[in-house]
């Protein structure tokens, strides 16, 4: 059998169905400008007879401003990159925005690729996680004339617009309510800290409080790689066979935490009489397993929409600060 080739249905091919001209019919599907309900009727009933898809990257780089928004974020799999993504595209949408992302899965190298190719469609705004680029990303984005958005993090130098909350100041925190509560024999399970920076400074600003107070960090396990379960679950494993006295277990985020918790259950561990949980991000699942999840709850769908909105507004570089909530839970 015999299949021709099908070409691009084009704009003028709509207009002359419709028998208006290509501008006309640009009005129409932007929903911008003047134009009857009679010609809106016809417009479309040639857009829909000829199956016409709109070239929006097309019609965004021919028109005076862009209206593309660029996400480069670490990863899908970690439900907070799409909370933002989520508080970010209402905005977008409202106003006549069209949001596209790319995944570094938290390689700075490919992180700086993804930028390039971003900015090689020139966006009106290209918003990443965190403060921590290779030199080649910040060269890029201090040269775009773009606007640029760094999101969930305030413990740097942005250099454009800020949107978040610190996550050193989170780390200290969820080590003060530990210490509070009267743990003093602490580990840690996290993730790869070199690549999730994030997730490094809360580290640090946690062993720095600890050791502050006279009572450093028992010991740490750490899972190379992306967070997951059932890696918190391996990990805490782990750590108690080396430390099988520990009295809290401070995890890298609640996907973590939520592993080291299933292992308990397995395990017959009391919680938290035997053994004390403390994640962050403050996911959903958390809040709902039999002994709600202690941990910090971030503005993540909050922070996509503030970053959205000072994007379209053009709003002046400055940073925002959301901060973070603590949730005592039911596992310290």
């Amino acid at each position: 059998m015999d299949f021709k080739h099908q070409t691009t249905v084009t704009l003028a091919e709509v207009a002359a169905a419709a028998g208006v001209g290509e501008s006309t019919v640009s009005r129409v599907l932007r929903n911008h400008g003047s134009f009857s309900k009679k010609t809106r009727d016809r417009v479309m009933e040639a857009v829909e007879q000829l199956g016409y898809v709109p070239n929006r990257i097309a019609g965004t780089l021919a028109s005076a401003g862009s209206r593309l928004v660029a996400f480069v974020i670490p990863s899908l799999s970690n439900i907070v990159f799409p909370d933002v993504l989520r508080g970010a595209s209402s905005v977008l949408e409202e106003n006549q925005h069209q949001a596209v992302f790319s995944v570094t899965d938290y390689d700075p190298e490919r992180e700086e690729a993804l930028v390039a190719a971003m900015l090689a469609w020139r966006p009106t705004a290209v918003m990443l996680a965190g403060f921590e680029h290779t030199q080649g990303t910040l060269k890029m984005l201090r040269a775009t004339g773009c606007r640029v958005v760094e999101l969930l993090d305030l413990d740097g130098s942005p250099v454009d617009l800020a949107v978040g909350f610190s996550n050193a100041a989170a780390g200290r925190v969820s080590a003060e309510f530990l210490l509070k509560r009267g743990y003093r024999r602490i580990g840690y399970v996290g993730h790869d800290l070199e690549r999730d920076t994030r997730a490094g400074k809360r580290f640090g600003a946690f062993c720095e409080t600890l050791g502050s107070a006279g009572f450093p960090l028992a010991d740490r396990e750490i899972h190379v790689g992306a967070s997951s379960v059932e890696s918190g679950r391996l990990g805490l494993e782990r750590l108690l066979a080396r430390q099988p006295d520990l009295d809290a277990v401070y995890f890298s985020n609640d996907d973590m935490a939520l592993g080291g918790y299933f292992h308990c259950l397995a395990r017959g561990i009391s919680i938290p009489s035997q053994l004390a949980i403390f994640g962050y991000n403050g996911l959903d699942i958390g809040r709902v397993t039999p002994q709600p999840l202690s941990t910090i709850r971030t503005p993540r769908v909050s922070t996509g929409r503030v970053a959205a909105e000072l994007v379209v507004a053009n709003a002046p570089p400055q940073v925002i600060d959301l901060g973070f909530e603590l949730i005592e839970g039911a596992t310290t």
